[in-house]
């Protein structure tokens, strides 16, 4: 007996530890701290649409650039935000206003959503938590992603777990198409453009002082799959910063999650930063853009959103493989080994793919007309729910009940 009177004590003590740590400053931000909105535990969301999104605040990066079509959204069709860190929900409670509830454990969600009329649940990426949301029958699940490329996630087989993916354009689509098996892509997916490209303020250039070209260089980070790693800072960064320099002014727009895997990457991006002329971290993405006279880029989604610009763009060459696209067999290459002061001052002067970069906004993004891409996305949620009102009526009648 007085074993397990130690053993209990000992549980005690750690649950008090743990629940100490989740309140405490300690806890990094990339754990989620699951301290649930006890006010809300037992009620029914009022709302029809829930943006699910379990991943913590390192990773805001990913839910940001949706916020303008969100909103758009929460006018005509209120939105629910679910979280499991707390810290996470406040920072887009207070940046958006939307009502943002933090749920720690499965069943607390089981409970909300089945005295519930949500009838859409939209996700922002891929994260594994997902499933306790992708359980329930009762609403449609779509995933919006957080920016096409043409990176090998991009046609992750994850994407059968959804009903719909709401995609840009139709490079995504033919992506799609061709590299996921057993998977309708057609009949799967729902064009609607870029929202995220609508919500972005007009900004304007700032040209540097002493008439020099600026070359934005934003790589993508190291990434968590060996497979799919195609940032450059260590094969490229220090090299490429000091060729450019002092003929050009550099600006630096590091990834949010450089060296979250290998401390190597984090010191690559330590030294770039060291010698960069400007560092872009509280700067918007529009906002480097403008300022920048040519961009070079890893294949990722930076190259898509840089289209618009119609401004030179370079993407290094990864050390792994990339699935084939329209783009990346267009947009010259830096190799680590090349001349990169050359091959940017030739970008500069003559801009040759310019034309043909151009041609594919409208295959990659869709209408890139301001607002376009918003109407499309809220119609899209609005056909879907009507989908799943008929079809979840059906379903009733055949003694479904969503658990």
């Amino acid at each position: 007996m007085a074993s397990e009177a130690r053993v209990g004590l000992v549980r005690r003590f750690q649950l008090w530890a743990i629940g100490r740590l989740r309140r405490s400053r300690f806890l990094p931000v990339g754990m989620p701290d699951k301290l649930t909105d006890e006010s809300r535990l037992g009620k029914p969301f009022d709302q029809q649409v829930m943006v699910y999104f379990p991943t913590p605040q390192d990773s805001l990066y990913q839910l940001r650039p949706w916020y303008h079509a969100l909103k758009a959204l929460d006018e005509v069709h209120p939105i629910v935000c679910v979280f499991k860190d707390s810290r996470t929900a406040k920072v887009v409670r207070d940046e958006t206003g939307f009502d943002c509830v933090t749920l720690a454990r499965y069943g607390q969600l089981d409970e909300i959503l089945s005295m519930s009329d949500v009838k859409l649940a939209l996700y922002i990426n891929h994260d594994p938590v997902n499933f306790e949301s992708l359980r329930f029958t009762s609403l449609v699940h779509v995933y919006l992603g957080h920016g096409d490329s043409d990176k090998g996630v991009s046609v992750s087989n994850q994407v059968k777990a959804y009903d719909w993916c709401f995609l840009a354009g139709q490079a995504a689509l033919d992506r799609t198409a061709s590299a996921v098996m057993l998977y309708d892509a057609p009949a799967r997916s729902i064009l609607i453009g870029q929202p995220q490209l609508d919500g972005a303020a007009a900004v304007s250039g700032t040209p540097f002082p002493d008439g020099r070209r600026t070359v934005l260089y934003a790589p993508t980070w190291e990434a968590s799959q060996p497979s799919v790693s195609y940032g450059s800072l260590e094969t490229h960064g220090e090299a490429l910063v000091r060729a450019l320099s002092p003929a050009y002014r550099v600006i630096y727009r590091p990834h949010p999650l450089n060296g979250v895997i290998r401390s190597s990457y984090a010191a690559a991006d330590a030294v770039v930063r060291g010698l960069a002329d400007r560092v872009d971290t509280d700067v918007t993405l529009e906002q480097s853009f403008a300022d920048a006279d040519l961009l070079v880029t890893d294949v990722s989604a930076v190259t898509l959103n840089w289209l618009p610009t119609g401004k030179p763009l370079l993407v290094t060459t990864p050390l792994v493989a990339y699935p084939p696209s329209r783009l990346m067999q267009l947009v010259p290459q830096l190799a680590a080994t090349d001349d990169f002061a050359a091959i940017v001052g030739e970008q500069l002067s003559a801009d040759p793919t310019k034309a043909d970069r151009d041609a594919l906004i409208d295959y990659y993004l869709g209408d890139p007309t301001p607002g376009v891409a918003t109407a499309r996305f809220i119609a899209a949620c609005e056909d879907v729910m009507a989908i799943r009102d008929r079809e979840w009526d059906a379903a009733r009648a055949r003694g479904a009940n969503g658990i």
